[in-house]
């Protein structure tokens, strides 16, 4: 255990000294002569790729091969050896190099298609299959609706939620504004009464707000008009005529003194103006009762 614990206890370099003088035991490491070699047939990669190659026209394989397009602001500002240098560690350039090469295919590749007369263009009348069936489509429509409405749902409560705090906050400020009012008021009255000012502005405000509240509420009558009870009874009634001061007396209707009847006038008629005439009335149960008891 003792030979263990120092054999574990070995640096490296000790060790190579070990191996080089052959102290190791066999079997704790291999010994490699070197890398192997790797194998580069090329004819058998040839034969294999001749069996495989099939010689097919170009509208089959549609293979292009071109350099990246020459960019116009590259042939102005910079030479044709900066312009095949791409770092390949800049990202844009990197991007931009496997676009302008794209791009050169498709300028290649389109005029050849049109003398072969393939199309290019997606026909306006074209149905693709869809990937997915119908009944997955109805999910997906009917948990976006589900979506939508939630969402709908959630803003008219924050509308409400906000109506409420603004109509709150009115109310607040109406109670506040009335207290301050009631509080100036007062804090005046005391100053009259210890005779400290002797203005009463605080009444005159009083006076003119109620008489701007009853010329709003006498405009509103006016602009409503009568009721529905009273407009039935002017059509059954009609509006009449005039009636206030009717009754009073004109110069003609003095000296008019055609009903004047003298005997009615200054009591002295058959009967005396002014007193009812006198009417024998039953007397009651008790009177006949004291008026038999006084017979006997």
């Amino acid at each position: 255990s003792e030979s263990d614990s120092e054999d574990s206890s070995l640096s490296d370099s000790e060790l190579q000294e070990a191996f080089a003088k052959g102290k190791l035991k066999p079997g704790l490491n291999v010994v490699l002569e070197g890398r192997p070699k790797r194998p580069n047939d090329v004819d058998g990669l040839k034969q294999c790729l001749s069996n495989f190659k099939k010689q097919l026209a170009w509208v089959e394989r549609l293979d292009v091969t071109l350099g990246p397009v020459a960019d116009a602001l590259d042939s102005v500002s910079h030479s044709a050896s900066d312009k095949d240098a791409v770092d390949p560690e800049n990202d844009f350039q990197r991007e931009m190099s496997f676009y302008r090469q794209a791009q050169a295919a498709v300028l290649e590749a389109l005029p050849r298609l049109r003398k072969l007369h393939v199309p290019t263009r997606r026909p306006d009348d074209y149905f693709a299959e869809m990937a997915k069936s119908d009944q997955q489509m109805q999910k997906i429509r009917q948990k976006l609706k589900s979506k939508q409405e939630a969402m709908e749902k959630s803003e008219k409560a924050k509308q409400l939620r906000a109506m409420r705090k603004y109509g709150k906050k009115v109310q607040t400020e109406i109670l506040q504004r009335r207290q301050k009012e009631k509080k100036n008021m007062l804090n005046a009255v005391k100053k009259y009464q210890k005779g400290l000012s002797d203005k009463l502005d605080f009444l005159d405000e009083e006076q003119t707000s109620s008489q701007g509240n009853k010329k709003g509420s006498t405009n509103q009558r006016m602009k409503k008009g009568p009721n529905a009870k009273r407009r039935y009874k002017n059509q059954k009634f009609g509006f009449g005529g005039k009636k206030k001061g009717s009754k009073w007396n004109t110069k003609d209707s003095f000296d008019d003194v055609s009903s004047f009847q003298s005997k009615v006038a200054h009591n002295k008629g058959p009967g005396k103006a002014g007193k009812k005439a006198k009417v024998n009335k039953r007397p009651g149960k008790r009177a006949r009762q004291k008026m038999k008891s006084r017979a006997r």
